[in-house]
C-alpha cells in the first residue's frame, strides 16, 4: 500500500505521516528531507525543481516492490505531483490511499508554522506569507481529509488505520 500525503506546510503532515509510519512499520518517505539532501550535494542557490519528488518516487516505488508499505509525505500541491504518486503505486500494483491534512483554524495554522523548528539540517522553512502564497491545487473529491486543528495525533491515526483497513 502506498499512503500519499499532502498538504501546507505547518500543517500536520510529517506528524501524522511519520506516526502512521511507525504504527504500520512503513518506509515513510519525506519529500523535504530528499530536497535538502539534494540542495546539500551542490549550489544550495540552484533551484532543484521536481528532484526531490522523482527521487521520493523511485524510493517509495523500490520500497513497495519489496513488499514495504510506504508513506510519501510531501507537500504535495500539484495535481501532476499527486498523479505521479497515483502512477508509483500502479506500476507496483499496490492500492494508493490519498491524505491531505489541514489546519482549519488558520491562527493555529500560522502559530505553528512560525514556531516549529526545523528536523532536517538546513532545512528553511517557509514563512506564513509564504505559505498563504503557495501555489495549492484543489484535490476535489479524490482525499480522505484530516483536520489537525479538531483532533490530536492518536485520534487521527486511529481513524487512519480504521480507514487503512489495518
Amino acid at each position: 500500500m502506498l499512503v500519499i500525503f499532502g498538504g501546507l506546510p505547518g500543517s500536520g503532515k510529517t506528524t501524522i505521516s511519520r506516526a502512521l509510519a511507525t504504527r504500520l512499520g512503513a518506509v515513510h518517505v519525506r519529500v523535504d528531507t530528499i530536497e535538502q539532501a539534494i540542495r546539500s550535494s551542490g549550489d544550495p542557490s540552484h533551484d532543484i525543481g521536481p528532484a526531490g519528488y522523482v527521487v521520493g518516487y523511485g524510493v517509495a516505488e523500490d520500497n513497495l516492490t519489496l513488499g514495504s508499505v510506504v508513506i510519501a509525505d510531501s507537500v504535495n500541491p500539484l495535481e501532476i505531483t499527486r498523479d505521479a504518486w497515483l502512477a508509483v503505486a500502479a506500476r507496483s500494483a499496490v492500492t494508493a490511499i490519498e491524505v491531505e491534512v489541514i489546519c482549519s483554524d488558520k491562527i493555529e495554522h500560522r502559530r505553528r508554522a512560525e514556531a516549529r523548528k526545523t528536523d532536517v539540517e538546513g532545512l528553511v522553512k517557509p514563512t506564513w506569507q509564504q505559505i498563504v502564497e503557495h501555489v495549492y491545487e484543489d484535490w476535489g473529491q479524490r482525499p480522505i481529509v484530516v483536520d489537525t486543528a479538531a483532533k490530536n495525533v492518536q485520534e487521527i491515526v486511529d481513524a487512519l488505520i480504521v480507514r487503512l483497513g489495518n
